[in-house]
């Protein structure tokens, strides 16, 4: 036992070292602000608010909390997390002795060749068995390094799911308002049609229009129910898109409020473009893999040194299993070292591939730190252009409104033709279809600046499920 004392004391004085590189976060150079923000907008951040904050709609919120309940991918992220947990269990019991136990029974006898005197007897036997790596290079603190990096990875990742339910459902959802939209656009527009073909069959019965009229009016009529249809086909489509990301089976959407009462926001404050690094989960999440391909590649530079281990067996070998532990008794205590001498340049391709896979990571996390950038640029300067195009947008649907009551009111008092009335209601209905998707794509766009700001950071797993969590949790 005295021998194994030195070896004790250098793995405790060995215990806060490990080789291998440490990890320091890659220098990522940040803008001084973000391209299409504010410069002047100081710290604050559309992602400092909590979804429910951002999205007023009570019916939406519900789908949200819906979906954050019973939602297949949170569920699927939630699992993962305990597949990182359990293997961090793992790679933490190697820092511990292994014991194991054993036990057996033989029944023989040798031959009379060997021995003219043998009989056959039964043979017991048991014993425990302890075996324990001394982590003198750190390996195997790297192993629970790169475990727990991942553990954090994946723990990260859960909460990028759940940035990115709430992103997707109030997506699905503005987009199911805006066809609910186009829809009534639709069929208003069909009952305006409606009525211009019915003045002019009156009109061609008293003689006062042609045929070709009647039949033009007929055919724009047409030609807007036609779009009723499809719309329908759309609409349920999205709903059942929607009913995925809720976990439900397919089945009508409760609606809130209208397309045009959502609330828009005039401005969006991005905040300093550093804190998008804390804020994003993705971020966060790419970092943690590259802190793991660190530690993997300390143990590969560990696997190139001796590992020193100790062990262990205490048992007992007897014919009777009364004297299993009288007479019978074992035990032995011992250790021993193993290290690598020629492997054929296995070892150091293994550390060159290591490193390669943390220069991959590396990139990963570089790249990704670059597209966060931009995707927040672009959607602050698409929310702002929208904005302007929906005002212009506007005034043109007023325009074609109004050009449609004079053409009407031209036509019946005999100063217009029927293609002056047909063209002025037929530049209406696009105009005003085009109106509500430019209202959509600037909703769209508001969820997508939420997400890439990585709106939420602040909420603890509990308050993610909605206003009723938050106040429990206050």
């Amino acid at each position: 036992m005295k021998t194994l004392l030195p070896v004790l004391l250098i793995s405790v004085l060995a215990a806060g070292c490990a080789v291998g590189p440490h990890y320091h976060r890659p220098e990522v150079a940040a803008p001084d602000a973000l391209r299409g923000s504010d410069a002047a907008a100081g710290a604050a951040s559309l992602a400092d608010q909590s979804w429910w904050q951002l999205l007023g709609d009570e019916a939406l919120r519900s789908l949200i909390e819906e979906a954050l309940r019973e939602g297949h991918d949170v569920e699927l992220a939630a699992w993962r997390v305990e597949e990182a947990r359990a293997q961090l269990g793992v790679a933490r019991s190697e820092l511990f002795p292994q014991v194991q136990g054993g036990a057996g029974w033989a029944r023989g006898r040798q031959s009379a060749a060997v021995s003219p005197f043998t009989e056959t007897a039964d043979l017991y036997d048991v014993d425990l068995g302890l075996s324990w790596e001394i982590d003198l290079w750190g390996r195997i603190r790297r192993l629970k390094q790169a475990a727990l990096a991942r553990y954090l990875a994946s723990e990260e990742a859960r909460r990028g799911v759940l940035l990115s339910l709430v992103s997707d459902v109030a997506t699905g959802y503005f987009r199911l308002r805006a066809l609910d939209h186009q829809l009534e656009i639709a069929r208003r527009t069909s009952e305006a049609f409606e009525g211009t073909r019915t003045l002019f069959r009156d009109r061609l019965e008293a003689g006062l229009a042609s045929s070709l009229e009647t039949s033009s009016a007929d055919a724009a009529h047409a030609s807007t129910l036609a779009s009723i249809p499809d719309l329908e086909r759309r609409i349920v489509e999205q709903e059942n898109q929607l009913a995925l990301l809720l976990g439900r089976r397919p089945g009508e959407v409760r609606r809130g409020d209208e397309l045009n009462d959502q609330l828009l926001p005039p401005e969006i404050p991005a905040g300093l473009p550093s804190e998008l690094l804390e804020r994003r989960p993705d971020l966060r999440q790419a970092e943690r893999e590259l802190m793991a391909a660190n530690a993997d590649v300390g143990v590969a530079v560990a696997d190139h040194f001796p590992r020193i281990s100790l062990t262990g067996v205490f048992g007992g070998v007897a014919p009777e299993v009364g004297d299993l532990f009288g007479e019978g008794k074992s035990w032995s205590v011992g250790g021993g070292l193993l290290t690598p001498v020629l492997q054929g340049d296995r070892l150091s391709r293994q550390h060159r591939a290591a490193v390669a896979r943390w220069e991959q990571a590396r990139v990963r996390y570089e790249r990704s730190v670059t597209n966060a950038f931009v995707e927040v640029s672009t959607a602050l300067v698409a929310y702002r252009k929208l904005a302007e195009a929906e005002e212009e947008q506007t005034r043109a649907v007023s325009a074609y409104r109004e050009a449609v009551s004079l053409a009407n009111s031209r036509y019946l008092s005999g100063l217009a033709d029927y293609l002056e009335v047909l063209q002025a209601q037929q530049q209406l209905f696009p105009a005003e279809t085009t109106l509500a998707r430019t209202r959509l794509e600037r909703l769209v766009t508001l969820v997508e600046l939420y997400r890439a700001l990585g709106g939420g950071w602040q909420l603890d797993d509990a308050e993610w499920s909605g206003p009723g969590a938050k106040r429990e949790a206050d």
